[in-house]
C-alpha cells in the first residue's frame, strides 16, 4: 500500500518530463501506473469479502505517535478502486482533451499528485498521516481548479475551494486530536473499537462537531456547498475526478470512517440527517435552474453527496436494538456510494466532450448531437438512465435501497421519504436535461462544428456505463464482493455480513415510490420551461444565500486587514520598535502579574556588610558604570560615529560581565560579534546621510516612557529568574553531557551547533535570505543606474 501512494507521488514529479519526451501520448503512459495499482487492489477483493483487513506500518515520528501507517478494509479498498479505476480513465481521457495546451505537463503533475493524495487518505490508519493527505488534497485541488490562472474567476474559485476546505481542515485537526487524546490512540483502527468511550465522554460533542466541520466543508454540505458549484472552472477532467467521485467524498469517507466510534446517538443521527436531508433538496432545487452542463452536474452532486449524508445518519450505528437498521442504511450507502461514482464521472466526461467538440456549454443551444456523436451519445444516455433510477441499471438498485432504508425508519418517515421522493423527481429531470435535451430534438448550430469524439474522449464513459449496467444486471455476483464490507466498516463489524442484492425486491412500497418519481419526474422536465418560470419568481432568495456571506465576510476580513496593515506598517522603524517593544511589555506583564508566589524583593544585607560586599563585587561595579556610560553616551550623542562607539561600549561591558562571572567562551564569542557588529555599523553609516535634527520633546517623552516600562520589565524577570531554584538547571545538563553528546569541550559552541542546532540553523536560514535579499536590491539599483546611463 506505500508503494502505491508513494509511487503516484514520484509520477507526479516525472509528469512534466514525460510530457516533454512522449508528447501526445503522454496520457496513455501517465494513465498505466494508476492502471497497475487498479489491478493491485483488484486482488484484495475475494480476501476482504472473506472478513480480512490489513496493515502496513513504518515508523515516522516515534517520540509523537506518527506512523505511516496503512488500513485496508472493505470501505478503504471500495475508495481505492475508485481512485485508481476512474482516475486511470481520466488521466487517459486528459491527455486529448488537454492536446496542444502549453501547461499540460503541469496538468498531469497536478492531477497525479491529488490522486496520490487521495488514495493516501482512504488508506491512511494514523490520524496524522490522514490530516496530511487531507490537506494535500486541498492544495493539489487549489492548483488544478485555478489552472487557467489568466483567467481571474478561475483563480477566485480556486481561493474560495481552498479557504472553505481549509478551514474545515483546521477544525477536523482540533477534532483528530481530541479524539486521540480520549481515545488513547493515534491509529484510526484502535480507535474505532473505543465507540463507547467517546459516545460517554465528556468531550464528545465538540469532537463530533470538528470532526464534521471538516466533513462538511469538504463535501460541500449545506450550508458550505457554495464553493463547489464555482468549482467548475477547473478542467473538465478535474471537475469528473475530484467532484464527482473522490475528492468531495473525503468528508464521506470520514464520516463513514468515524461512524462506528462517533455514531450511534441522537444527536449524529439528527446532524446527518438534517443537514444531509437539507442538502440533497436544495442541491437538487438548484442543479434544475442551471444551464450549463458542469453546473447542472455539479448541484445533482451536491445533491447526492448529501443523499450519503443523509443514510449515513439514518443508521445509528451502534445503538441497541437498531442494528436491521443499520444494515439498511449501510447498504444503500455502499449501493449509492459506487453507483453515483460511476455515472457522475460519465456524466461530467460526456459534458466535457459535448463542450470540446461543439464549443457550447449551454443546454439550451445543444440538440440533435446524437447523430454526430453517436457514441458519447450512448454513454451519457446509459449514465442519465443509472441516474434516474430506470432498471435494470445499479442507479435504480440505489434508488430502491434509499427508499426502504427512509420507509424503515421510526420515526418522521413521512418528512425523510418525502424529501427523497422530491430529490428523486429532481434527479429524472437533472438526467433528461444532461442527457436528452443534448442529443435528440432538433440539431442546432453550434460554435464549432460537432463530430464524434477522439477513443480516448469517449472509452472512458463508455467502461463507466457500461460497468454501471453491468452491476446492475449482476450485483449478486459484481456488487456483493464489494458492498458487503462497506457495510461491515460503516457498522463496525469485525465479520462480514451476509449480504443479498438484487434488481428485482418484488412490488412494494419502494417500487411504487420508484415509479412514481420516474413519471413525475419525466413529466416535469416536459415542463420545464413553465418549472422555471416559477421558480424564477424567487430566484432573489439565491442572492442572500451562503455564497453572500461568503463574499462578505472575505472583503470584510480584507478591510480589516488593510487598516490593521496601514498601522502596523507603517514604514517608519522606529514605529516598529515602539509597537514590537510595547507589545512585548504588555504581555510579559500581564503574564508578571499572575505570579504571586514570588517575590521581586531582593534581600537586603546588614549594613556592617555592605563593606565587604562592596570590595567584593568592585569590578562588576565599575564595568555596569561602564555600560551606564555608554548607554547615556549612545542615547545624547549628535554624532553617529560617537554613537556606534558607545554602542559598542555597552557590549564590550557585557562582555567583561561574562569573565567575571566565569564565561570565558561566551565572553570571547561576545567579543567577536561586538567587533564584526561596530565593524558593519562604521561600515554601513558612512553611506547613509545625516542625522536628521533630534526628535522633539513629547517624542522623546514618549520614547522614554517605553524604555523605562521595557527596562522596569526586564528587571522584575531577572528578580524573578534569580529568586527560583529550578529543580534541574539546564546548563547542569549542559555541562555534563557536552563531551558524551555533543563531542565537544567548548559548551557554547556545543549549545549553539547541536543542542540547539535547529535555532542556529534557523538564524543562518534568515541571515541568507537577508543577504540575498539586500543584494537583489543593490543589484536593482546598479542596474537602473545603468539604464539611466
Amino acid at each position: 500500500m506505500l508503494l502505491s501512494v508513494i509511487s503516484g507521488f514520484v509520477l507526479a514529479c516525472l509528469a512534466p518530463w514525460l510530457q516533454r519526451v512522449v508528447g501526445r501520448g503522454a496520457g496513455a503512459v501517465l494513465a498505466t501506473v494508476p492502471l497497475g495499482m487498479f489491478a493491485y487492489f483488484l486482488t484484495f477483493i475475494g480476501r476482504i469479502a472473506d472478513g480480512e483487513v490489513f496493515h502496513e506500518q513504518w515508523t515516522w515520528a516515534e517520540s509523537l505517535g506518527v506512523r505511516l501507517s496503512f488500513y485496508l478494509d472493505g470501505l478503504s479498498l471500495l475508495f481505492a478502486l475508485l481512485i485508481t479505476g476512474i482516475g486511470t480513465l481520466i488521466i487517459f481521457y486528459a491527455g486529448t482533451y488537454l492536446h496542444g495546451h502549453e501547461f499540460r505537463g503541469r496538468f498531469f503533475a497536478w492531477l497525479i499528485a491529488f490522486k496520490a493524495a487521495m488514495l493516501g487518505l482512504v488508506l491512511a490508519d494514523n490520524i496524522i498521516s490522514m490530516f496530511i493527505f487531507w490537506e494535500l488534497t486541498s492544495i493539489t485541488s487549489y492548483f488544478l481548479i485555478g489552472f487557467d490562472h489568466h483567467r481571474k474567476v478561475a483563480r477566485d474559485s480556486a481561493l474560495q475551494a481552498l479557504l472553505v476546505t481549509g478551514g474545515g481542515g483546521l477544525a477536523l485537526l482540533a477534532g483528530l486530536i481530541l479524539m486521540a487524546s480520549v481515545g488513547g490512540s493515534m491509529e484510526l483502527s484502535t480507535l474505532l473499537n473505543s465507540g463507547d468511550v467517546f459516545r460517554e465522554h465528556a468531550l464528545y460533542v465538540p469532537i463530533l462537531l470538528l470532526l464534521l466541520a471538516g466533513a462538511f466543508t469538504k463535501s460541500a454540505q449545506f450550508p458550505f456547498h457554495f464553493w463547489l458549484p464555482n468549482a467548475m472552472e477547473a478542467p473538465t477532467p478535474v471537475s469528473a475526478y475530484l467532484h464527482s467521485s473522490t475528492m468531495v467524498k473525503a468528508g464521506i469517507y470520514l464520516m463513514a470512517r468515524v461512524s462506528p466510534a462517533m455514531g450511534g446517538t441522537e444527536l449524529w443521527m439528527i446532524l446527518l440527517s438534517i443537514f444531509g436531508g437539507t442538502t440533497m433538496v436544495i442541491g437538487a432545487y438548484l442543479a434544475i435552474q442551471q444551464v450549463y452542463l458542469k453546473r447542472i452536474l455539479a448541484y445533482s452532486t451536491i445533491s447526492a453527496l448529501g443523499v450519503l449524508t443523509f443514510l449515513l445518519g439514518l443508521g445509528a450505528s451502534g445503538a441497541p436494538g437498531d442494528a436491521e437498521l443499520s444494515i439498511y442504511a449501510a447498504k444503500a450507502f455502499g449501493v449509492f456510494l459506487l453507483g453515483h461514482a460511476l455515472y457522475k464521472a460519465t456524466l461530467f466526461l460526456v459534458a466535457g466532450t459535448i463542450t470540446h467538440e461543439t464549443g457550447e456549454k449551454d443546454v439550451t443551444k445543444l440538440g440533435g448531437l446524437s447523430k454526430a456523436m453517436p457514441l458519447t451519445a450512448i454513454a451519457g444516455v446509459l449514465a442519465a438512465l443509472s441516474m434516474a433510477g430506470f432498471p435494470p441499471f445499479f442507479g435504480f438498485l440505489g434508488k430502491e435501497l434509499l427508499f426502504e432504508a427512509t420507509l424503515a425508519q421510526p420515526s418522521l418517515v413521512g418528512v425523510m421519504t418525502g424529501a427523497t421522493v422530491i430529490t428523486g423527481i429532481l434527479f429524472v429531470i437533472v438526467s433528461c436535461l444532461v442527457a436528452l435535451r443534448p442529443f435528440f430534438g432538433h440539431a442546432k448550430e453550434t460554435p464549432k462544428h460537432a463530430h464524434e469524439a477522439p477513443f480516448p474522449m469517449w472509452i472512458g464513459p463508455a467502461l463507466l456505463a457500461i460497468t454501471g449496467l453491468l452491476i446492475g444486471l449482476l450485483p449478486a455476483a459484481l456488487g456483493e464482493p464489494l458492498i458487503a464490507p462497506v457495510v461491515a466498516s460503516v457498522l463496525g463489524l469485525d465479520e462480514p455480513v451476509e449480504l443479498k442484492l438484487t434488481l428485482w425486491h418484488g412490488i412494494n412500497a419502494a417500487l411504487i415510490l420508484g415509479t412514481i418519481v420516474l413519471s413525475v419526474g419525466v413529466l416535469a422536465y416536459f415542463g420545464h420551461r413553465y418549472i422555471m418560470a416559477v421558480l424564477g419568481k424567487v430566484d432573489f432568495l439565491l442572492r442572500i444565500g451562503p455564497a453572500m456571506w461568503y463574499e462578505k465576510a472575505l472583503a470584510g476580513m480584507l478591510d480589516f486587514a488593510s487598516l490593521q496593515t496601514r498601522i502596523l506598517q507603517s514604514g517608519y522603524l522606529r514605529m516598529y520598535l515602539m509597537l514590537t517593544v510595547a507589545t512585548t511589555v504588555g504581555l510579559v506583564s500581564y503574564s508578571l502579574f499572575q505570579i504571586s508566589e514570588f517575590s521581586i524583593i531582593p534581600e537586603i544585607p546588614p549594613t556592617d556588610q555592605w563593606g565587604h560586599l562592596l570590595y567584593e563585587n568592585l569590578y562588576t561595579l565599575i564595568v555596569a558604570g561602564l555600560i551606564l556610560t555608554g548607554t547615556y553616551g549612545a542615547v545624547h550623542s549628535k554624532s553617529r560615529l560617537t554613537a556606534i562607539a558607545a554602542l559598542g561600549v555597552v557590549g564590550y561591558g557585557v562582555a567583561l560581565l561574562y569573565i567575571i562571572f566565569g564565561a570565558p567562551d561566551l565572553a570571547i564569542t561576545q567579543f567577536l560579534i561586538e567587533t564584526l557588529t561596530v565593524i558593519l555599523f562604521v561600515l554601513v553609516f558612512y553611506h547613509l546621510p545625516e542625522f536628521p535634527k533630534i526628535s522633539r520633546p513629547r517624542e522623546r517623552m514618549r520614547d522614554l516612557f517605553v524604555s523605562v516600562t521595557a527596562g522596569v520589565m526586564m528587571t522584575i524577570m531577572v528578580l524573578l529568574a534569580t529568586g527560583i531554584e529550578p529543580r534541574e538547571k539546564v546548563s547542569d545538563f549542559h555541562s555534563a553531557h557536552s563531551v558524551d553528546l555533543g563531542h565537544g569541550r567548548n559548551i557554547v559552541n556545543v549549545i549553539l551547533v547541536d543542542f540547539r542546532a535547529m535555532d542556529t540553523l534557523g538564524e543562518i536560514v534568515v541571515l541568507m535570505i537577508s543577504a540575498i535579499g539586500v543584494l537583489a536590491l543593490l543589484k536593482l539599483k546598479s542596474r537602473s543606474k545603468g539604464e539611466k546611463v
